[in-house]
């Protein structure tokens, strides 16, 4: 108990030499040790480091997840150490909603098949959108993160540390001055002091000598501050060299920093260049779909620019029929008024407002109308009719 006393009254002691120290300095009544320009290029060169770390953190953030709120509840989950939940991103939402609409308006129609794929591939895009940003908070926000708190902070401390050592020193500086002023006042009046009845003469010489004598105290703690002072300066040097070497590597952390940000360079490529790709594929799916329909299956003349549309072959190129086509059923459905069903064996684009468009895989009704074309058949989605080239269809039983 009596040494934590003893330590805590140290303590106190240093703390307050600490604080005249700093005030006197504010005030211009102390001198101050300055330090050498290499370290203050080092000091300067750490504060910018943190500085745009922490800028280029946050506009990351901000990148990956635009919505501020999603970022504070992720931070909550963060500190309280539990894992955050799994949500849908607004990719992911979106092609759900377009998946459930082309159920909705049927698979088997233009729009709804459109409405599905375009869905499964707004789902492909925000899984890519999630593995990039994954990728991005390993590779790059995570070794940003720990510099600020890590290496940062340790070098925050030393320099704490640094700049104490440095009011230790000067207080000790001003100490030894004290005493040496006080030593050489002494020595001055003992060299010639005032002889016999001078003294009663010269009382407030007297107060002044006795005054003097008291200053010769400080004079004895000479050899006591010189003591003190070789210990902070080697105290100060020390630790202005532990902080030196910390600040130096932060070139080491500015090569890391560059590595991570290759890293997230290279997630970014990736990212995008997965994304135009499910694009591309998704155009070539869609390429055979008209841009607009109206009621009649004609293209309206004020839409806006599309996808393109390949032409359609003319009917001279067609595709050779498949057997099926010559059997009985063709021949029954020309001779009688009645319709079948039938299912398209490529995608088509109408030449005209007479025709109808189709789509692989989907069945529509086809019927055989008196005086047409033998190579033709009219067909009929919901309220879209128009002729339709045989060579397309598969007529179902």
């Amino acid at each position: 108990m009596e040494f934590n006393v003893r330590r805590l009254a140290a303590d106190a002691g240093t703390f307050l030499s600490r604080a005249v120290q700093f005030t006197e300095e504010k005030f211009g009544q102390a001198e101050k040790t300055e330090l050498d320009a290499h370290l203050e290029i080092l000091l300067s060169r750490a504060e910018s480091t943190k500085h745009w770390t922490e800028k280029i953190m946050k506009q990351t953030e901000v990148l990956l997840q635009p919505n501020p709120n999603v970022r504070m509840e992720e931070f909550l989950y963060e500190m309280l150490d539990k894992k955050v939940p799994m949500r849908a991103n607004n990719h992911e939402l979106l092609g759900e909603c377009m998946i459930d609409s082309g159920h909705e308006f049927g698979p088997g129609t233009a729009y709804g098949s459109a409405l599905i794929k375009c869905g499964e591939t707004e789902k492909l895009l925000g899984s890519a959108e999630k593995e990039f940003i994954q990728s991005s908070a390993i590779n790059f926000l995570t070794p940003f993160r720990n510099f600020i708190e890590g290496d940062f902070k340790t070098i925050s401390k030393e320099r704490k540390l640094l700049q104490n050592k440095r009011l230790d020193l000067d207080a000790a500086k001003n100490r030894m001055k004290k005493a040496r002023v006080a030593d050489a006042r002494s020595a001055e009046l003992n060299s010639s002091p005032p002889l016999g009845e001078e003294y009663v003469a010269h009382f407030s010489y007297m107060l002044g000598f006795l005054h003097v004598r008291w200053l010769k105290l400080w004079a004895e703690e000479v050899k006591q501050a010189e003591t003190e002072l070789r210990i902070a300066q080697s105290e100060f040097d020390r630790q202005a060299e532990i902080t030196r070497l910390l600040l130096e590597g932060i070139s080491s952390t500015h090569a890391h920093h560059l590595r991570c940000l290759n890293d997230f360079v290279d997630a970014q490529a990736s990212y995008y260049a997965q994304c135009y790709q499910y694009m591309v594929n998704l155009q070539k799916q869609l390429g055979s779909f008209p841009s607009t329909f109206s009621n009649n299956n004609q293209p309206s003349g004020g839409s806006s620019a599309s996808i393109s549309v390949p032409t359609a072959q003319p009917a001279a190129s067609l595709p050779a029929p498949p057997p099926s086509q010559t059997s009985p059923a063709l021949n029954e459905l020309r001779s009688t008024s009645g319709t079948r069903k039938a299912r398209v064996l490529y995608d088509y684009d109408a030449a005209s407002s007479s025709e109808l468009s189709l789509l692989a895989d989907e069945v529509i009704t086809v019927s055989s109308v008196p005086g047409m074309d033998s190579d033709w058949l009219m067909g009929q989605r919901g309220n879209q009719k128009g002729k339709v080239p045989i060579t397309y269809l598969e007529l179902l039983n």
